[in-house]
């Protein structure tokens, strides 16, 4: 079936950049958001020290992302439909390198705070842009190519930050700053190049723009409990992964190279894009069921690292996490997208994310607040059984939810892919 062309702007004097430059602009955005998450992961550590700041203080500064990237999906989802995806992603970038030139310029931890809830604004505005960006400057528009290439995207960014990070952190000067120039200086030279994406008025003269608020219809509840559950154990991952990470190889694993570390957490993000190609041709109920029991599998290594210092079982339970999270995020939207009609798949989605993102916020802190009451160890191990408790239940859902016979990478009955 032909794509229907986009409407497209009047062209507009000077250089336009055609559709392969302008689909590398839109991964580079994508690749952005992910680098925006991890960007601070092993300076944390840092700025305890530096400022002799409490875990529940850096968590806090971790915690502050979650809920300003839910505050944007929830009530600016749309906005790229009204105002073009040049004009979003444009919007992000500016919010993103904000929140970076604060954490390169930080004179003390409110800097931060403010600092990090640009990045989670900026995160949030461009997430579905892209996304949409990326598919429709792709040659046939095909859902599953897109698909695919923005989740290589990210984990390419999340691996480049942690890498990145750590040998800057280790070796290079200013340890607490130098990593956030260098993003800044990458995010400046991207704005300059979206720029110059070529101005597509995607859903303009529809009326005019309001926010999205939330939304589960009645016939979607029962998918919706399921996905939510598997995307709250997905997601709360990046607490010990990216809020404590770096203070749990550096103080309990013990492991003081930050580009060891960054490396080891790479593992994470480098098994997503495989993982999730494979995910892509099995059902929801097996995505989320073999999802499911990884990350048991994961934190009890994590656990079992912690009390060994072995960096090598916690490189093996963190890719455990990696190839979890994949499963449980393709399976739980491929849920969604499987059990609704597309009117309200937007408004669903939102949801799904913003149960996800305030879960990850909510343990951020609980968790800070243990390792500062009680030391960091038991924090660690708070959140591995939390983390193993909700994916039982996960798997309890994913047992006894129905089996759809839709696999992820087929047309759901819409039409849509």
């Amino acid at each position: 079936m032909t794509p229907v062309p986009l409407p497209v702007a009047p062209k507009r004097a000077g250089v336009v950049l055609g559709q392969r430059a302008s689909l590398a602009v839109s991964i580079g955005v994508a690749a952005h958001t992910f680098w925006s998450s991890a960007a601070p992961t092993l300076t944390y550590r840092l700025y305890a020290q530096e400022w002799h700041l409490t875990h529940t203080a850096t968590t806090g500064i971790f915690a502050v992302y979650p809920v300003a990237v839910v505050a944007m999906l929830v009530g600016f989802g749309g906005i790229s439909d009204q105002i073009g995806r040049r004009a979003a992603m444009l919007l992000s970038l500016s919010a993103s390198l904000i929140g970076t030139l604060l954490f390169a310029l930080a004179a003390d931890v409110c800097w931060l705070f403010v600092g990090r809830a640009f990045m989670g604004i900026g995160v949030g505005l461009a997430s579905g842009p892209s996304t949409a960006a990326i598919l429709e400057f792709s040659g046939h528009q095909d859902a599953k190519r897109a698909a695919i290439i923005t989740m290589t995207a990210q984990a390419g960014g999340f691996a480049s930050a942690l890498l990145v990070g750590g040998a800057l952190t280790e070796y290079g000067p200013w340890p607490m700053r130098l990593c956030f120039w260098v993003f800044a200086v990458l995010l400046t030279a991207l704005t300059i190049a979206a720029w110059f994406l070529p101005r597509r008025m995607v859903g303009c003269g529809k009326g005019a723009w309001r926010p999205r608020m939330a939304f589960v219809p009645k016939e979607s509840r029962r998918a919706f409990a399921t996905a939510s559950a598997a995307m709250i154990t997905a997601y709360t991952f990046s607490v010990l992964m990216l809020s404590l990470g770096g203070q749990v190889e550096h103080d309990l694993i013990g492991s003081s190279n930050a580009l060891v570390n960054g490396a080891a957490l790479t593992l994470f993000p480098l098994v997503l894009g495989p993982v999730g190609i494979v995910a892509k041709a099995l059902s929801s109920r097996l995505a989320l069921s073999i999802g499911s029991l990884a990350p048991i599998l994961g934190m009890a290594l994590l656990d079992l690292a912690v009390r060994r210092h072995d960096l090598l079982l916690y490189l093996v339970g963190t890719g455990a996490t990696g190839v979890a999270y994949s499963l449980l995020f393709v399976g739980s939207l491929g849920l969604v997208n499987a059990a609704g009609g597309s009117e309200h798949r937007g408004a669903v989605f939102s949801a799904l994310y913003l149960v996800a993102y305030l879960s990850m916020g909510a343990l951020a802190l609980v968790l800070g607040i243990v390792a500062t009451a009680w030391g960091l160890g038991l924090a660690v191990d708070l959140g591995a059984a939390v983390i193993a408790l909700i994916s039982i239940a996960t798997l309890g859902f994913a047992i006894g939810m129905r089996e759809e016979g839709t696999r992820l990478d087929e047309p759901t009955n819409d039409g849509d892919r």
